[in-house]
């Protein structure tokens, strides 16, 4: 018997994505599984297109949504089953199950910890939502910190956006996440290396961390999150230096484009890409790793393979079919 089709109010603002909207890549391939009525709608910005639903004064309640207070949404959107949302605006429903993915931590963690952030989610939890996190480590960290029970916190990993193939990229790209200052002491020795190989080195970063680049008169090309396409499309060897703090899309979408990946060998990268990318278990090892991964043929042909195969498990259609499994089992337990 065919399951009914439901509806889910899926929120578009929210993506942290420097390739695109994830969200946007999500409710695509939601559609496309045939299994979900969306009703499209932005809680932080207007709608950008005519599919996306008006909401009522929406920039006064934004304010009260980022703590998880005032107006409900239900009188605001048509009927639906369930609401997803992924930004940092969590309206508060009356009758509608929530999911709310949160796959950045950094305002959980104590360096920029803020009670806005972990009393607005503590809140939504109060009032039956459920939360997604994007790997199991993190949902451990946003069980310890929000102090909540282990059965309000699922894991579903975000849809990582469809890439091209790199064909012959020649640069050495760094993601800069997090780590900047350790960007800038590792940055010599990788532009040493790419200048013997006649190639640079190319930085994709914050503002912030571009700033801090440009600063120490480094000899790198910087990029902002925006360019993130076109520095992966001419990438030889991407290296992927982060705190942790967010889920590796970009060097996912490495993988998923042909391109060996060099990765710290943090919690959640062995969770996700151990066996895919080169995982280092020290700074001192970067250089040495770069080194063999661009030029062994042979390594690079296997960690090619291993890392298109592995990223099928982060595109947007593996995305949706997990979402779909999640929806029908919030929606059940809800109305029971």
């Amino acid at each position: 018997m065919t399951p009914p089709t439901l509806r889910i109010g899926l929120d578009l603002d929210g993506s942290l994505e420097s390739l695109g909207n994830s969200m946007k890549d999500l409710a695509d391939a939601l559609d496309a599984t045939g299994e979900c009525e969306l009703v499209r709608f932005r809680t932080q910005s207007a709608p950008q297109s005519r599919d996306e639903t008006h909401l009522a004064l929406r920039a006064f309640w934004e304010p009260w949504w980022r703590r998880s207070l005032g107006r409900s949404i239900d009188g605001l959107l048509a009927r639906v089953d369930l609401l997803h949302v992924a930004g940092l605006a969590t309206p508060p429903t009356k009758s509608i199950p929530m999911v709310i993915s949160v796959d950045d931590l950094r305002p959980l963690r104590e360096e920029t910890r803020t009670h806005l952030r972990i009393n607005q989610l503590r809140r939504a939890v109060a009032h039956g939502a459920i939360l997604v996190a994007s790997s199991r480590c993190a949902s451990h960290e946003v069980q310890e910190v929000l102090k909540i029970q282990r059965s309000r916190v699922v894991v579903v990993p975000p849809a990582v956006p469809n890439v091209e193939a790199t064909i012959d990229g020649q640069d050495l790209v760094v993601n800069v996440t997090g780590l900047a200052d350790l960007f800038v002491e590792v940055a010599p020795d990788l532009v040493r290396f790419a200048t013997t190989r006649g190639a640079r080195v190319v930085a994709l970063t914050s503002n912030t961390g571009g700033q801090r680049v440009r600063a120490a008169g480094l000899d790198v090309t910087v990029r902002g999150r925006g360019e993130a396409r076109v520095a992966l499309a001419n990438a030889r060897v991407v290296v992927h230096l982060s705190d942790g703090a967010r889920f590796p899309s970009f060097a996912i979408a490495a993988l998923a484009a042909g391109v060996p990946t060099i990765a710290r060998s943090t919690e959640i990268n062995r969770e996700l890409l151990d066996g895919a990318a080169a995982l280092v278990s020290s700074d001192a090892e970067v250089i040495s790793t770069v080194d063999d991964v661009w030029s062994d043929t042979s390594r690079r042909a296997i960690m090619i393979a291993a890392g298109r195969s592995r990223a099928i498990d982060f595109a947007p259609a593996t995305a949706a079919r997990a979402y779909v499994a999640l929806y029908r089992d919030v929606v059940r337990g809800w109305s029971t």
